[in-house]
């Protein structure tokens, strides 16, 4: 395996349905216009109350992708 080298950047998913659609979204959505992402880490969690009930989810995330050699 050769070295590689990896940019960060922070996404921020959001979705009424759940916490893993707010996750995929981000992907699929940052997937359009870079390639080469290789892993995700949630770190941050929250989400928006609408008549006591959870209304949407919102997680922020940290994602790599491989730079071109």
């Amino acid at each position: 395996m050769s070295d590689r080298t990896y940019k960060k950047i922070e996404l921020v998913g959001t979705s009424s349905e759940s916490i893993e659609d707010a996750i995929s979204g981000a992907i699929a959505t940052a997937s359009k216009s870079l390639d080469h992402i290789d892993w995700f880490e949630v770190v941050e969690t929250r989400g928006h109350v609408v008549d006591g009930k959870v209304g949407h989810y919102q997680v922020v995330m940290k994602v790599g992708f491989r730079l071109k050699d």
